[in-house]
């Protein structure tokens, strides 16, 4: 099949306005990113108590779970809509790596994301690496699975974009 989708150019801006004693402290700082030429972008509602799925990412793309490739995926961002609610962001991380098939959760890391507030991050591709032992710092990274939210007792609404080339 030849496509008829042209690859094109993402931009992400992010602004802080804030004046202290009559000076701005703000900044503007923009990513670009070329060559994008798919998009997922979606509103999930995370029922209560329910622990959901919104990313998977894999070594082949698999439509059936609506994977992204691994190795395709360039940034990332998750924003809670909820107006007063936190949420649990749980980047489950594959440490394995096999270079065959489906990835596989071995490691996992939460963050806490709060009502109205967005987290960004960059590929999905040898970019995350956990370690309990010690806390020395880790420069062999792996792959971001997927990514689970647990919204605790309240149902929550979030967005999530994802962009490949």
């Amino acid at each position: 099949m030849a496509t008829t989708i042209t690859p094109a150019t993402l931009t992400s801006t992010i602004t802080e306005n804030i004046t202290l004693n009559g000076s701005e402290q703000g900044s503007t700082n923009t990513l670009t990113i070329g060559s994008v030429n798919e998009i997922s972008k979606r509103i999930v509602t995370c029922p209560a108590n329910v622990d959901t799925t919104v990313f998977r990412s894999g070594v082949t793309v698999d439509v059936t779970d609506s994977s992204m490739d691994v190795q395709d995926v360039k940034y990332i961002r998750l924003t809670n809509l909820d107006g007063a609610e936190s949420i649990n962001v749980n980047l489950q991380i594959d440490v394995t790596e096999s270079g065959s098939g489906a990835s596989a959760v071995n490691e996992t890391a939460t963050i806490l994301l709060e009502a109205g507030h967005s987290f960004v991050m960059g590929t999905s591709h040898d970019s995350i690496a956990v370690y309990d032992a010690d806390g020395s710092v880790q420069t062999t990274l792996h792959d971001l699975e997927s990514i689970l939210i647990d919204p605790g007792t309240n149902a929550i609404d979030i967005e999530i974009f994802v962009a490949s080339t």
